[in-house]
């Protein structure tokens, strides 16, 4: 039995993915499925380049827009609605069509995901409290005695996921990366998968440094003011760290002037971009894209058999 295709498309931040699923689907009758951890929220719009109204009109989207910025949203919610939509979307005689930068969640819905406990907020206070006075280095250097392979892998400064493979370990007693290696088998779906990266590296950053300051002048900075004022929100949660997002909220709390806040949002986002190429890079399944990226798709589904049955569908 032939196995159901679904198409992916990731790349780095400011490639075009966008503008390349909205091409593909006016070829096809195609479902947009976002894989983006900051579209998940509403009010996060200028900074996280959300498609249109008019786009989402036009094409139907998915997992935009589906959390407060005060609630959380992880890879296994992702993984869960991912696969729950793909079936949906199936079943309505379309082709999912996987778009995004947030690698983390392909690899959870391709490979499966560790079934980890949920957080815990005294554990995170309590973790939060003692980075304040001893610093995210120090709980990095405590996560080496308890867990150096999860250690190995994370930055010392990467508050977050230090924060988690802690909380973990608290709850459980085990090492995350035990955990993580727990994994249920992937799903069965044939995964067409691609990584578009159409430019050169240092174009790609001066699209970055452009789209960041059009976002600047579309009025980013009053999208995040106004996301600090609202009632529960905080700096630590995930909304609010988001690249871009949490450096203009530094310059509100009066940590650093417009500009330094621009720079730091700037290197932040290349620095993100060469963690998605680098990551692309070692995952062999993504076949890479560039010019006449539509045409290479068309060619990949026609290889699969899919071409004649999708340009049947449209209407």
């Amino acid at each position: 039995m032939t196995r159901p295709t679904v198409l992916c498309i990731a790349g780095p931040t400011a490639a075009g993915k966008t503008n390349l699923a909205l091409e593909i689907a006016a070829r096809y009758p195609v479902e947009i499925i976002s894989v983006d951890s900051a579209m998940v929220y509403r009010g996060l719009d200028i900074g996280t380049a959300k498609p249109s109204i008019d786009e989402r009109r036009r094409v139907r989207h998915h997992l935009i827009d589906i959390r407060e910025p005060e609630e959380r949203y992880s890879a296994g919610n992702f993984r869960q609605d991912a696969l729950a939509l793909i079936r949906q979307i199936q079943a309505r005689g379309c082709l999912p069509l996987l778009v995004g930068g947030t690698l983390l969640y392909f690899r959870a819905l391709m490979q499966g995901l560790a079934e980890l406990p949920p957080g815990d907020p005294k554990i995170r206070s309590a973790l939060d409290a003692r980075a304040e006075t001893e610093g995210w280095p120090a709980l990095h250097a405590e996560l080496k005695l308890v867990d150096p392979v999860a250690a190995a892998k994370i930055a010392p400064t990467d508050r977050q996921r230090i924060q988690r493979a802690l909380e973990v370990h608290a709850i459980s007693g085990r090492p995350i990366s035990d955990m993580q290696r727990d994994n249920p088998p992937p799903p069965a779906i044939d995964f067409l998968a691609f990584a578009f990266v159409p430019v050169e590296r240092e174009i790609l950053y001066r699209r970055i440094e452009a789209r960041f300051d059009q976002m600047l002048r579309d009025g980013l900075l009053n999208e995040v003011r106004g996301l600090l004022a609202r009632p529960g929100m905080r700096a630590d949660l995930p909304a609010l760290r988001a690249v871009g997002y949490r450096q203009l909220a530094e310059h509100l709390a009066g940590e650093c002037g417009l500009d330094d806040a621009r720079q730091q949002a700037l290197t932040a986002t290349r620095r993100y971009a060469k963690r998605q190429l680098t990551w692309l890079r070692a995952e062999p399944r993504f076949q890479w894209l560039g010019a006449g990226a539509a045409a290479e798709v068309d060619k990949a589904l026609s290889r699969r058999g899919q071409l004649d049955a999708l340009s049947g569908s449209t209407g």
